[in-house]
């Protein structure tokens, strides 16, 4: 004869066992998802507050600084870069928001000359400019494309525009590490850093430090047409 499920009676608060042998109830589970939300959404608002004061550092350290300042050891409770990324545009539009739609509008100018004078190299405008975080100390990411990055370097000289050159790492799909050329030159008071990668990278590029997934930016006609919309 098939056993009854039994079953518990009215008011009776359910529990189950913890790793540990602990009885917690799902209405504690509730409240620690609650908790650790709450937290995270506090680590989010100081890793952008970090990283709009200090600029130039990375997610993860100003992460790290903003766990080491709210005292959160739990990782699991830790926002991740899009998060990160979300709660700095959510500073700038509130606190910044005049002033950061005029260095926008600056940035993407200069980005769609830049793009313009180095037509030959199939430009893709990246980065913060692009998600609309930039500040002015930060500038210009474009992607170039070239057999040779010394070809992006002649076309500098023949512009007469004063360089410097850098090696960065860049991480792709697959977890692969490549280091790549990056010439950088000021545009007025706006820096501009060119990312010379090889052609095949069109197909791949490198993953972008917020979302993780290939950057694949925008061209000059996209670029143009966010432009005139900003206008």
């Amino acid at each position: 004869m098939p056993r009854r499920a039994e079953r518990k009676p009215a008011g009776v608060e359910v529990r189950r066992k913890t790793k540990r042998g602990q009885p917690q109830t799902f209405g504690a589970q509730s409240v620690a998802r609650g908790r650790c939300e709450a937290q995270r959404q506090r680590l989010a608002y100081e890793s952008a507050r970090i990283l709009s004061e200090q600029g130039g550092i990375e997610f993860d350290r100003a992460r790290r600084k903003a766990a080491d300042r709210l005292g959160i050891g739990d990782k699991r409770c830790w926002p991740d870069n899009e998060e990160i990324q979300e709660a700095l545009l959510q500073q700038r539009r509130l606190f910044h928001a005049d002033e950061q739609e005029q260095t926008l509008n600056d940035l993407r100018r200069q980005a769609l000359s830049a793009m313009r004078e180095f037509a030959a190299f199939e430009p893709r405008l990246v980065g913060q400019t692009l998600d609309g975080t930039a500040n002015r100390e930060h500038g210009v990411e474009l992607l170039l494309f070239a057999e040779n990055p010394e070809d992006v370097a002649l076309q500098l000289l023949d512009r007469n525009i004063p360089w410097q050159q850098r090696d960065d790492q860049f991480r792709y799909a697959g977890g692969d590490h490549l280091t790549h050329p990056v010439f950088s030159f000021l545009a007025g008071d706006l820096p501009i850093h060119l990312i010379v990668l090889p052609p095949q990278a069109r197909r791949n590029p490198p993953l972008s430090p917020v979302s993780e997934r290939p950057e694949r930016g925008i061209g000059a006609a996209e670029l143009n047409r966010l432009v005139v919309a900003d206008v």
